[in-house]
């Protein structure tokens, strides 16, 4: 039986990587996989990292994960406004439309229609979030060896 996911689209995410720079990603899957072993308290979103945990571990990590994901299988990054004004960012490959870091809302349903593109400029002008994209991507580099 094939891996079962919680991730939004998991699915329908049958989108290529775009680059082998990542030796065993193919898919979002993998990418989700890959992941799973490196978001921790210092990749979530400093605001939001008193309430991470294992258990959680998407919480406070969807700008930089969506990204990191952007330069791996392409698309756009598109963002939900969320209460505080705040986005939340995910995926979007053609037709194919993934949240790799859904699962920090639970049963929340969110609506991932006419969303607003993100642009990485105006995410990584705060330099923490840089920062921490930067070592997300430093740290698959180095799983992925």
């Amino acid at each position: 039986m094939p891996k079962q996911y919680d991730f939004y689209g998991w699915k329908n995410a049958a989108v290529p990587a775009l680059t082998d720079q990542y030796t065993g990603i193919h898919t979002p899957q993998d990418l989700y996989d890959a992941l799973s072993n490196i978001w921790c308290a210092d990749t979530c979103a400093p605001r939001m990292r008193s309430d991470w945990t294992p258990e959680n571990k998407t919480l406070g990590q969807c700008s930089i994960t969506a990204f990191l994901a952007q330069d791996i299988f392409g698309g756009v990054v598109r963002g939900i406004l969320r209460p505080g004004g705040n986005y939340h960012c995910y995926n979007v490959v053609g037709d194919c439309i993934f949240d790799l870091t859904s699962e920090q809302f639970g049963a929340e349903v969110l609506d991932y229609t006419d969303n607003p593109l993100q642009a990485r400029e105006v995410h990584f002008a705060k330099e923490e979030k840089r920062l921490r994209y930067e070592r997300l991507k430093t740290d698959l580099q180095a799983l992925c060896k």
